[in-house]
């Protein structure tokens, strides 16, 4: 388990084929200074297993399915990740409860500057957005950040009238996006502030909201009967 507060920014290094999946190399002397093999460490919000490590350096294996759903299946040597060994005992929860299980990708589409901060606008998966809330946690690249506009929920209505909805499902679901506000030292110390438009970012809801979803759809079963 990890809180989202990234504790550095590492480097890949190395990409190597491993099965279907590959074995990757990353550079991280905060993250390996006191890791053993088989610890756990977030890699841009990915939780990764330690294979092997040297003074400032692990490997981790990254199966297919992790690379089919992240960000991490276009990795490169020289690609900045952000980093974050698992939470112990005594340390503050200064983010939020994050799995590093990621539950999909966003693009980035419009990076807005300020006098000292950046408004980023991230695509929503359709079957992300219920669990994503305003002034709620969502952890974007590993990234535990406060979620501070989103867009409005699809019409549920036939899109007849007042032109406020069109019929079709899939026009509303595409339009579903969130923004987050990155303070300078979000900015400083982490990949996203290297982010631009068309960027892919990993994104990872609130474990909290998805149990709530689990255990609405168990308490409104879906009848299979027939009927009016």
């Amino acid at each position: 388990m990890f809180t989202g507060i990234i504790e550095e920014r590492g480097e890949v290094v190395a990409v190597d084929p491993s099965g279907d999946g590959v074995r990757l190399t990353i550079r991280g002397p905060k993250a390996v200074s006191d890791a053993a093999q088989g610890d756990s460490i977030a890699v841009s919000g990915v939780c990764l297993t330690v294979t092997g490590q040297g003074a400032d350096w692990f490997t981790a294996d990254v199966m297919r399915q992790t690379l089919d759903v992240t960000s991490l299946v276009g990795v490169a040597p020289g690609v900045a990740v952000n980093l974050e060994r698992a939470l112990s005992a005594h340390t503050r929860l200064g983010g939020h409860i994050v799995q590093g299980h990621v539950d999909g990708t966003g693009t980035v589409q419009q990076v807005r500057p300020g006098a000292q901060w950046q408004v980023i606008r991230i695509s929503l998966p359709a079957e992300l957005a219920p669990l994503v809330v305003d002034k709620g946690s969502i952890t974007v690249d590993g990234v535990s950040l406060t979620v501070s506009a989103v867009s409005p929920a699809p019409s549920t209505g036939s899109g007849t009238g007042d032109g406020s909805g069109t019929g079709d499902g899939s026009a509303a679901e595409a339009e579903q996006w969130f923004e987050v506000s990155l303070i300078p030292e979000t900015l400083a110390v982490t990949t996203l502030g290297e982010r631009a438009p068309g960027d892919l970012v990993n994104l990872e809801t609130d474990i909290l909201a998805r149990h709530v979803q689990r255990l609405l759809a168990f308490s409104h079963p879906t009848s299979n009967e027939g009927g009016s």
